[in-house]
């Protein structure tokens, strides 16, 4: 079974941030930084966690909420990213 973006990114956040605990119900679409599972420095390693795993480099312009907020936007940012580097 291959697992998808959101699968990688789901199990980067549960294992760093929630510290493993797979009975917390994330929601695809819940903010990551209103419900306090990451804070600014967790912002940082799932930037590093992006570009490592997925092979792309993200600007400043890129660490925004919209990009960063949730598992949805996440794996919608980096299906873009992926996509257009594909295209290149």
């Amino acid at each position: 079974m291959t697992q998808t973006i959101k699968d990688k990114v789901r199990a980067f956040v549960v294992e760093n941030f929630l510290f493993g605990d797979t009975s917390y119900d994330l929601a695809d679409t819940a903010s990551l930084i209103e419900n306090d599972i990451i804070d600014s420095t967790g912002v940082l390693e799932l930037v590093a966690f992006i570009e490592d795993q997925f092979g792309i480099t993200m600007a400043d312009s890129d660490i925004v909420p919209a990009n960063l907020d949730s598992l949805a936007r996440i794996s919608t940012f980096i299906e873009a990213r992926v996509g257009a580097s594909v295209a290149a």
